[in-house]
This record gives structure tokens, sequence and C-alpha cells, in this order.
């Protein structure tokens, strides 16, 4: 049965090469992110060629209790092969039964980075599947429902700087009048300035946070991450994590002080991390998920400044084989 043996370390290298060559490989299912999420469970389903022995495709899966000692099953951004090909993603979600047995699982949850699709959707619900797409509110995925991706593909920074709205390009030059610098590190030091200034927006947006190991993990797991701190004249004022994967630039994480707001440093910062992914030749930067599609909202406001004419990309949404019934409406009215 093609469930990974985590001791095989030919295996475990071939499985990894698969997600990470694979055009369909997304950063959260690569077996690095175990690492960062190291209070979760995690197996690794594949399929290959029965002559080749090659790996076709993979389901990396994360798992933990959530609703009366059972547990969640989570395939985050997975498959790692083509959704359209409904077949091959029914077999990996065959081959994972065994996981909900092992796990005592209600629930194995796979939201894929897919456009959204009603067509798709209604042929997987036509399978039986259970299927959440844009009818259900949009604050209880457990990804963002809308991101805001900027196609940066054909463009030098010229031809992708002209193409963000007038305000943004400004903004961005107005930094640089200010004064503000953007530097990129790795260090202790760079992280704990990180985690600072996500305390203090915390505090003023009156939200929680994740823990300074939680990044400390996340550095260390994947060495091409950056993190970028802008400052003015030493005195750090944003800083933000960017991961290249594949063809793409994530912006998954930022934070910013109180101070010198008027100086743009959020600006400068994005515009570094742009710059980078630029240069890397990445199709695509995600500035990460939005829930209110309105430009009276700040942060969509900031993003779509960013991408111009893009639109909100919607995703396809969550398929849900569920296990249990009554756990799943359990979770799912939490």
């Amino acid at each position: 049965m093609p469930i990974l043996n985590k001791n095989d370390k030919a295996m475990v290298q071939k499985y990894q090469d698969f997600v990470q060559n694979s055009p369909y490989g997304k950063l959260s299912q690569d077996m690095r992110w175990e690492k960062v999420k190291n209070t979760w469970n995690s197996d690794y389903v594949y399929l290959e060629d029965p002559e080749t022995k090659e790996i076709t495709a993979a389901l990396s899966i994360l798992s933990i209790k959530a609703v009366d000692g059972k547990c969640l099953m989570y395939a985050n951004r997975g498959p790692v092969c083509d959704f359209y090909d409904i077949n091959t993603t029914t077999k990996l979600i065959d081959e994972a039964r065994s996981l909900a047995e092992k796990h005592n699982a209600f629930l194995l949850r796979i939201d894929p980075e897919v456009y959204y699709d009603q067509d798709l959707v209604d042929q997987y619900r036509s399978k039986g599947f259970t299927f959440r797409g844009h009818e259900a509110d949009v604050h209880s995925f457990t990804q963002p429902h809308y991101n805001m991706i900027m196609d940066i593909s054909a463009g030098t920074e010229e031809e992708v700087m002209a193409s963000m709205h007038s305000k943004t390009r400004y903004n961005i030059r107005l930094s640089e009048r200010k004064g503000i610098t953007t530097r990129w590190g790795r260090t202790q030091a760079d992280i704990d300035i990180f985690h600072d200034l996500t305390g203090i927006m915390a505090e003023r947006q009156g939200i929680t946070y994740r823990p300074k190991n939680y990044f400390e993990r996340m550095i260390e797991a994947y060495p091409e991450t950056r993190i970028y701190i802008s400052e003015f004249e030493g005195t750090p004022l944003s800083a933000a994590i960017a991961f290249p994967y594949n063809d793409k630039m994530w912006y998954l994480y930022g934070a910013s002080s109180n101070e010198m707001r008027n100086k743009m440093p959020n600006y400068h910062m994005q515009w570094s991390m742009i710059k980078w992914a630029i240069s890397l030749n990445k199709h695509y930067y995600d500035f990460g998920g939005v829930f209110n599609l309105d430009k009276s909202d700040g942060l969509y406001g900031f993003k779509t400044g960013f991408c111009g004419s893009t639109p909100v990309t919607e995703w396809i949404g969550e398929l849900d084989i569920v296990y249990d019934e009554d756990a799943y409406n359990k979770f799912l009215n939490r």
C-alpha cells in the first residue's frame, strides 16, 4: 500500500523530489511542512506507475484531534496532481482511508489551489463527495477563500511597477524619499525583530499571533525563505516572511510598528520582495488571503493597489471526505 515509510530514506527522498518538482507542488504539501506544524501527526500517500515505479501523484496529510477525541486529517493545498483528474484524486483518497482508521479520523479535508469552477465542483459532488464551494460562509474555510495574486511572469521591474495602481507607485516612491530602507536576513535577531513587530500589530488589531518558535521552525525548515525588514535610520518599522516555491513567491506573514506609518514602510517592503520574486523568474506573487472584497477594507485596498487590474482569485473550496457525520457537523458548527 503506497503510504510512505518515513524510515525508508530513499523513498522519502523520492517522494520529496516529486513534490518539489511537480507543477502542482505547494509549500504546505512539502514534507518540510511537518517540521513547522510539529504538534500534528504527518502521513504521506502516493500513487506510482506500476511499470516504472515512478510516483505519479501525492497527498501530504497532517492530522490532529479536533472533535470528541477524533482526528481531523488535513491535506493543506493538496493534492499534488491535476485536480481535474477526478479518478487520480479519488485513488489518493481511497489510499488515505487506512489513515482514517489509524487516527480515528472523522474527516479528511483537501483544499486545492484551483480556480473556482462550478462544473468541477458538480462533478465531484456527482461522485458522492461533499464539496464546500462559494455558497459556504467565507469565514468558515480553513484557508482564505479569496487570494490576491499578482502576475509578474512577463514583466521587468519597470513593467511590473507600471501595472500597479498609481497611488501604490506613489507610496513606494514616497517611502524611498522618506528614507525607508529594506534589508533581508535569517538570523535569530531578525526573527526577534519580526516577532516583536507581530506582537505590536496584534495588539493594535486585537488579534492573536503565533509563538516565536513557530517562525523559528519555519525559517529552519525552509532555508530558501527570507525575513524582510524595513527600517528608518536603523529602527525596524515593518517585517515579513517571503517564501519562494515552485512558480510563486508567497507573502505569508507580515507585521508592522505603530511608528512612522506615514513613511510607508510596508510599501517599500512589499516592493523589495516583489523585486526578489522577479529576479528569481517567478510567475506570481501571492499576497495571501482577503475576506472583505471592498476597497474600504484597508487590507483589500492595500493589496489591490499592487495587483492593479489582476482580479481577485477565488479558490474552488474544500473537498471534505467525511467518515463520521456527527463529529463533522459538530466541527462545522463549532
